[in-house]
């Protein structure tokens, strides 16, 4: 028998052999293919137009959004100053006097001093007075003390007329009256 080493020597350049057969490269021509270019253009052009109308929309829909929340702080400025002023009539309804005055006018008086019963023995604590209607309630506050610097004494001055005028302003008013004879334009350079 021959030697397990001697047939796998014997196998090699066999085997090598088919290896190099298999592995010769040839030269292949080439093909001229050129890779289609309008799928690109149509793909690169619907990507473009998809994203400005997708711009226009998204603007649209921002510039509405603006429009809406500009009427919503008008309205809700409206609503406040609303709010204020119902407010500050509520106020003036609920004020004291206001509602002492207007009891008062529909005839109601104050009411006087309270009697409690004490429900275990039926005993009346406190003296009961009715309410009477007295003008010693004053609605109204009284107006306040002039001071007197605000009043100061009058400063009287006495004028006595002379009953004689002089000579020299009788001619003065002489001289004045026929120069003119009371009339503005008559006299010399005056219009006429």
């Amino acid at each position: 028998m021959s030697s397990p080493l001697v047939q796998v020597r014997s196998r090699v350049p066999r085997i090598a052999g088919a290896a190099v057969e298999r592995a010769r490269l040839t030269v292949v021509p080439r093909r001229q293919r050129e890779a289609a270019r309008m799928p690109f253009v149509v793909l690169v052009s619907l990507v473009l137009l998809g994203g400005v109308v997708g711009l226009l929309l998204f603007n649209t829909s921002m510039q509405q959004a603006s429009f809406a929340a500009a009427e919503l702080e008008d309205q809700a400025t409206t609503l406040d100053a609303r709010e204020q002023t119902l407010q500050r009539e509520l106020d003036a309804l609920r004020d004291p006097q206001r509602v002492a005055e207007q009891a008062h006018r529909l005839g109601m008086v104050p009411a006087g001093a309270p009697a409690f019963l004490r429900l275990a023995d039926g005993k009346v604590l406190g003296t009961p007075t009715p309410a009477v209607a007295d003008g010693s309630l004053r609605l109204q506050p009284r107006p306040p003390a002039k001071p007197p610097v605000l009043t100061p004494a009058p400063i009287v001055t006495t004028v006595v007329a002379d009953p004689k005028p002089s000579a020299r302003d009788a001619g003065r008013d002489r001289a004045a009256g026929s120069g003119n004879n009371g009339n503005p334009g008559s006299g010399r350079g005056g219009r006429g």
